[in-house]
């Protein structure tokens, strides 16, 4: 499993082992732990859903504080772990000619969007055991990278909230995969912002959602495999240009994917840059 930081965490009177994360301690990182059976473990008070065999995950969003609580327990034996949050500077990014109409909707969308929003939320509840979590992730797309995670839009000169994904470059109708094994939860081909919009289950609260496509080309409920076809680039809804915006998620904390799957391959030429296409 490749991630772009080991943490070892030490948990000697809870169990006989350290208990290891896996992943970044960082603003829009993803960590996978690894427990024993049976243990029962809290992020901050709140208590994360474990595999059969101990696997766990939780984030931290773009905004998190520098520091978080991981508490694990075997039976009444407890101990807790600070765990040191890296901060993170993000780019103000500002973007003209994008459509009055989507930078401030006229009032007889509002409903639709409201909608569209409570789709892609309900989608994101539906949560599976699967265990692609914990496995390596691939690209779904390789190109240049136009977007960052954490960025904040400023749109004809009105300020937005932070963009949530990487954009990845490429012509309209080029094909992208599946960045893991996953549940198709949402299908959908047009919404008002995010337009052509696919959201897959990867289990336990781990998610992606691809989003601007030209072409959703999977249906919802339907279970798909790492690096198979899953959907098209696009310029659909709020988008200058045809990009992939890939979004990560734990639950409804937002998760940077490059911090999770690693550098674009070299061998794909990409140059990363900072001018988002949506």
């Amino acid at each position: 499993m490749r991630f772009c930081l080991a943490v070892f965490i030490g948990l000697w009177a809870v169990a006989s082992h350290a208990v290891e994360l896996r992943g970044e301690l960082a603003q829009g990182g993803l960590l996978i732990g690894q427990a024993q059976p049976g243990e029962q473990v809290w992020l901050d008070g709140k208590a994360l859903r474990l595999t059969d065999n101990g696997l766990f995950a939780f984030g931290f969003d773009r905004d998190a504080k520098p520091v978080a609580t991981l508490k694990i327990c075997a039976g009444d034996a407890c101990r807790e772990q600070a765990l040191k949050i890296r901060q993170r500077e993000y780019d103000i990014q500002r973007i003209e000619g994008v459509p009055q109409n989507t930078v401030t909707p006229p009032p007889e969308v509002l409903d639709r969007i409201r909608q569209e929003g409570a789709m892609v939320s309900a989608a994101r509840r539906k949560v599976s055991r699967s265990l692609a979590f914990a496995e390596p992730f691939i690209w779904p797309l390789q190109g240049p990278i136009t977007g960052v995670f954490g960025s904040q839009r400023v749109y004809n000169g009105e300020p937005r909230r932070p963009h949530y994904g990487v954009d990845v470059a490429a012509p309209t109708g080029t094909p992208v995969v599946a960045p893991a094994d996953a549940i198709v939860r949402l299908a959908h081909p047009d919404m008002y912002f995010s337009g052509g919009t696919l959201v897959m289950d990867h289990g336990y609260g781990i998610s992606s959602t691809f989003i601007h496509l030209s072409e959703v080309l999977v249906k919802e409920g339907q279970a798909v495999r790492q690096g198979e076809p899953v959907a098209r680039v696009g310029a659909s809804g709020r988008a200058t240009g045809p990009h992939l915006d890939w979004r990560m998620n734990w639950f409804n904390v937002r998760l940077d994917p490059v911090l999770h799957v690693g550098p674009m391959p070299a061998q794909s030429g990409a140059a990363s840059g900072n001018t988002p296409q949506n």
